[in-house]
Order: structure tokens, then sequence, then C-alpha cells
């Protein structure tokens, strides 16, 4: 990296939204580099969920069989009484989700999502070990200081850097991000203790409780081999400086034990849990300022109850990306302000919706989500 102090494009993080950015824009043929604060990628997180929506941009990036391959694919997203297992919606997807939404929907584990999304990008764009310390904005490009002591210009720079971005706070200043009253545990169980249950187990499926506790259960490999739920939980505070810690099978029986069979089996297959608080920011007024722009969690973070958090900053990337290719890096005010204008009402209501946590617990058409296409949506 020594030999490089000039690009044209800067991505900051190389997380789902920063490497789908680089990714695009690499396809697009611009001179981007991706700058990642981890010093490796690592097989971090659990399961996500990848709409149609999205499913259809890792199709431009030659992505979409593969993740096709290892993902699940739930015919139905099930919504369930916690307690008594009553059916409250039955969501097609499936078949239905490639023939109505244009593409397939996928359950997987965000570690294999990632690693693949790594593993398109040129290996010589991609540059893990640096933590932004320090961001000067000049006449004709953006000084970016790391802490591994490397400092390298860049005509533009976006920041898919999360929740805490850098970038976020030189366009907008200090600001914390607001714990938002609800913790999630995260656990990927153990499958032979859950086969030994013998209940067959939904591909796909919500509990919920009163004060919309729930508890969102699905497989994240194909072949059925793993299974995942993360759960949504009102608690008053989050006392722990950690961005996570250890919870235990005790701690949830503790809060959903009683329940429906299924749920009592999940308990039991529970080994290894983790708690995270959810954190919440307001819709930002100001998505870019100058040569500097912000995607994903650095803009609209989320509460996770759409399964919409990551698919919003990988349109973000593919909506951007396309901006740039219209107009250029020249004339990159006018791109960020397309980009802006095209993005901020879909993000603030799926912001909104996740929120609230009201998504597919009742019968409705998602297809204001899913049937969206970002490589052919009018532009703002």
């Amino acid at each position: 990296m020594t030999a490089i102090d000039t690009v044209d494009i800067a991505v900051i993080g190389a997380g789902l939204g920063g490497a789908a950015a680089a990714a695009l824009l690499v396809d697009a043929g611009f001179d981007v580099h991706c700058f990642e604060q981890a010093p490796e990628f690592t097989r971090l997180g659990a399961g996500i969920h990848i709409g149609p929506n999205v499913m259809k941009i890792f199709r431009k990036i030659g992505l979409e069989d593969r993740l096709a391959e290892i993902g699940a694919h739930p015919d139905f997203w099930f919504s369930r009484d916690g307690t008594t297992g009553e059916y409250l919606s039955r969501i097609p997807l499936g078949d239905h989700a490639k023939k109505e939404y244009g593409a397939p929907y996928i359950t997987i584990h965000r570690g294999d999502l990632h690693a693949e999304q790594i593993d398109v990008l040129p290996k010589n764009q991609v540059h893990f070990d640096h933590r932004l310390t320090e961001i000067e904005e000049r006449d004709s490009d953006v000084l970016m200081t790391f802490a591994n002591g490397q400092q390298i210009a860049a005509r533009i720079v976006i920041g898919a850097d999360g929740i805490n971005s850098l970038l976020r706070e030189k366009l907008l200043g200090k600001e914390r991000p607001r714990y938002s009253g609800w913790i999630g545990h995260r656990a990927l169980l153990n499958m032979d203790k859950l086969r030994a249950s013998g209940l067959e187990f939904e591909t796909c499926v919500k509990w919920w409780w009163e004060q919309s506790r729930h508890i969102m259960a699905y497989a994240t490999k194909g072949d059925g081999s793993e299974y995942y739920y993360v759960t949504g939980v009102p608690v008053d505070s989050w006392p722990h400086e950690e961005g996570f810690v250890d919870s235990s099978r005790e701690e949830m029986e503790a809060i959903f034990g009683g329940g429906h069979p299924m749920v009592q089996a999940l308990i039991d297959a529970t080994e290894t849990v983790t708690k995270w608080p959810f954190w919440n920011r307001d819709p930002l007024n100001l998505w870019s300022r100058g040569r500097m722009c912000l995607l994903g969690d650095a803009c609209h973070p989320m509460r996770p109850h759409m399964a919409q958090g990551a698919c919003m900053a990988i349109e973000d990337a593919a909506v951007l990306t396309r901006c740039l290719t219209e107009t250029g890096i020249g004339d990159y005010a006018n791109a960020f302000q397309v980009y802006e204008n095209t993005r901020r009402d879909r993000a603030t209501k799926v912001q909104t919706i996740s929120n609230a946590n009201t998504w597919l617990k009742e019968p409705e058409d998602p297809a204001w989500v899913y049937a969206y296409d970002p490589m052919t949506a009018a532009l703002g």
C-alpha cells in the first residue's frame, strides 16, 4: 500500500455495504480502494436475510448463483404466536419470490455472505488494518490518516463505517447513538439437540409474544445443517461498556420459557448465546457534504426487525454507484444529491417500520420492499 498515496474513490469500511459499494464501483470501471479497520477477515456475526431486492444487486456483480447455492430458501416467512403456535401470517417466498419479485429470497450466515463479497474484490484494492483516525477535506481531495500511520488522499470518500461512523461525526459532529430500549440475543444452535426434539423446524419463522417480544429463527445453510435465532426483548437500559456480552440458556429460559414446544426446543438446543443492544439514530437531514458521502448504518441505522438493515446498505451502494456512473466523479456533488433524493424516503420508511417491529406479523403484501430493483429504479 505504501506506493499508493492517491485514489479516486475511498470506501471506509469493508462490511456488507462497503464491500458491495467497492464491488459495484470496480464493476463500473472506477478506481476504488476499500479501507477496513479489522486486521483480517473473520467469519463474524450470524444469520442474515437477503431479499430479492438485493439478490438483484448480487446478480450484477456475479454472486447471485453462488449465494443461492449456499443459502437456505424459505418457502414462507411464518409469524406464529409464541405460546399457542397459532399462525399469524404466512408470507409466500420461495418460487413465489422468484416469479413475483424477480429473484430468490435467501437466509444465510452473515460470515459466509461476507466471505463471498470479499472474494470478488481485487485483493490489492482491499486494505485491512486501516482504522481511520483523521479526515481533512482539501480543495481537490480528502486526506485520510489511519492508525497504522498511512496517509491516503481520495477525490471522494464513501463512509460505510457503521453506526459509529467517523465520517458521520466529521459531517455532523459528535453524537452518541441512542439506546433503543431493546436488546437481541443471538445463537447458532446445537443441531444434534435440535433434531433430538423430534420436531420439524420451519426454514424461517418469527415467534411473537406480548410487547412485541420475539424470536426470529431460521436456517443459515441450504443443506439445513445450521439453524440460528435472534431475539428482540424490551429492556430499560444497556449498562455494559462492551458492544455485546455473554448470555445463557438460563436467561433464555427466564424470558421465553413455558412457550410453544418448538420454542422450548430452541432454548434447549442453545449452548452459546450472546446479547446485543440495538442502537438508533434519528433519520439524517444530511447524507453528504463536500467530497464525503454516507451509506448504510452510518446514515440510517435501524433495529433489525424487518431483516432489511444490511439490505438497505447494499441498495444504497447500488444507487450511489449508478449516480456516480451517470455524472462521473467530477460532478460528485450532483451525484450525491441525486443519490440522497433517490434513497431518503425508502430508507426512512424501512427504518421507521423496522423500529416499530410490525413487519409481516399480520398478512400484508411485501412487494414494495422485495420487488424493488435498485439497478433500474428511477433516480431522483
